[in-house]
């Protein structure tokens, strides 16, 4: 892609997001913190776009649509998000580039809207005593001992996340092996077999890692939507999910349909091919006068 391409692109997308962000902020419909710069968070997204590729090895603003880079962009600017400190990345489904965010920036997002202190998480094991009450359907007083002995990877029962607020109340999280797993088979990275994680992944060789990111994922966002702020921000956090999800079937019927078109065409071309060779044979029978009881193709 030239440079002349990149510097219209940037207009068309980069600027327009600017100043729809510009906007949303004189309507006070967004407020950033102050240590974060929209600007420059949009420079950094910049030049990792120019250097992402989608899974053919093809450059992402080659092959997305506008509208979709423009609504990466926005997504990742509301939510307050810098893919430059690992909050998020942009990844490609057919046409349409996404904004993913990590968990490093659901830590913040959540952090920011609740006021939270702290969000940890930490990995049950086989042989580890797990004590914890429910009171008004909320797990409270989760109380965990754990010997050095029973940490394996391959020994995960479950895993816990906390998030500690500002008054020292806590909110707690609580998912077994099962779950995290069922949340796992969700990741293009996943192996058939639902209760296996897929030998060489990254959720085999880091599972106690993975196990944490998946049970912190779900505690902020259960959390943030018991919260009684409706505001932008809100809404792109809760967008993320469904997002890459229709990204994700329109790119496999897309894939799906381009596959039916060439078949069909190839179809036709090679019937079109036999009945002209079936012509030609009829034609060369027709004319070959009979030798005996011999005749062409015997």
């Amino acid at each position: 892609m030239s440079k002349n391409d990149l510097a219209l692109i940037k207009k068309d997308v980069v600027d327009v997001v600017a100043t729809k962000v510009r906007e949303f902020q004189e309507r006070g419909e967004i407020h950033f913190p102050a240590n974060y710069s929209p600007e420059n968070a949009m420079k950094s997204a910049w030049l990792i776009l120019q250097n992402t590729l989608d899974r053919n090895k093809r450059p992402a603003l080659e092959v997305c649509t506008k509208d979709s880079v423009a609504n990466a962009l926005l997504d990742m600017v509301v939510q307050g998000l810098n893919p430059a400190k690992k909050q998020g990345y942009f990844i490609v489904y057919g046409n349409q580039l996404v904004f993913q965010r990590s968990y490093f920036g659901t830590m913040a997002v959540t952090k920011r809207v609740t006021g939270a202190k702290e969000i940890n998480a930490n990995v049950i094991y086989e042989g580890d005593e797990v004590d914890y009450e429910i009171t008004n359907g909320r797990i409270s007083k989760l109380s965990h001992k754990q010997k050095f002995g029973n940490i394996n990877k391959d020994k995960i029962a479950g895993a816990y996340a906390t998030i500690v607020l500002s008054d020292g109340d806590v909110y707690y999280e609580l998912m077994t092996i099962d779950e995290i797993r069922k949340a796992w088979s969700k990741s293009q990275m996943w192996g058939k077999d639902q209760t296996i994680e897929k030998q060489g992944s990254t959720h085999d060789e880091f599972r106690q890692e993975m196990a944490k990111k998946t049970v912190i994922n779900r505690a902020c966002k259960k959390f943030m939507n018991s919260s009684d702020d409706s505001s932008l921000l809100i809404q792109h956090f809760n967008r993320q999910d469904e997002i890459i999800e229709e990204a994700q079937v329109q790119a496999e019927i897309e894939e799906n349909a381009n596959k039916e078109v060439i078949d069909i065409e190839y179809e036709e071309v090679e019937e079109s091919k036999q009945q002209e060779r079936v012509g030609q044979t009829d034609s060369v029978q027709q004319e070959m006068p009979l030798t005996g009881t011999e005749g062409p193709g015997f």
